[in-house]
């Protein structure tokens, strides 16, 4: 007899759209204090990420924030706030001013792969490359691809590093690995 209720239950919770019932059978990653669902785009779940505040100002300074919720598949390999902090002091301020919004761009796209390459797929690719792999940012320069200690870790054009510190966080239009420091091209 329940299970005659249940039924249509569900069916009219999924035809309404219920979010939490949706929500509640995916598979999320914790990112900032906050869950991140497959189901949402990228902009929609860095929004939510206490670590990212500093990066989704500058998708929006850089007006890629439409680009970052178009179908994709991108991979973004995103810097948190302390990562920015990292940066020489001003650098942060001053490439979110209007008049340096080429350089802001440059550097966001340099962090954006096209296509969806979870970690699996990037150790697949540096063990093909023996040790390293390369990958052409949307930006245009590439990015090296390392494993070392048993993680991902990702080399800029000016030999900076950064680490992979999550992975695989799933979105409906491609893939995020937060990383701890900011690639430069």
């Amino acid at each position: 007899m329940n299970r005659i209720i249940l039924i249509p239950a569900l069916a009219l919770a999924l035809i309404a759209g219920n979010s939490n019932f949706t929500f509640a059978k995916e598979k999320t990653v914790m990112v900032g204090g906050a869950a991140m669902y497959p189901s949402k785009n990228i902009v929609e779940n860095a929004l939510n990420s206490k670590d990212h505040t500093t990066l989704v100002a500058a998708v929006k300074a850089a007006g890629l924030v439409e680009t970052l919720e178009g179908d994709g598949p991108f991979t973004v390999f995103a810097p948190t706030n302390e990562a920015f902090n990292m940066l020489p002091k001003g650098t942060v301020e001053t490439l979110l001013k209007p008049e340096n919004k080429g350089q802001l761009t440059a550097v966001l796209t340099y962090h954006v792969v096209a296509g969806n390459m979870g970690s699996k797929e990037l150790m697949e690719k540096v063990k093909e490359g023996h040790g390293m792999a390369m990958l052409t940012t949307v930006q245009g320069e590439k990015l090296t691809v390392m494993m070392k200690d048993n993680a991902l870790w990702i080399k800029d054009a000016k030999g900076g590093v950064a680490k992979v510190s999550i992975k695989d966080v799933n979105q409906k239009n491609g893939v995020i690995h937060v990383i701890d420091h900011v690639l430069l091209p």
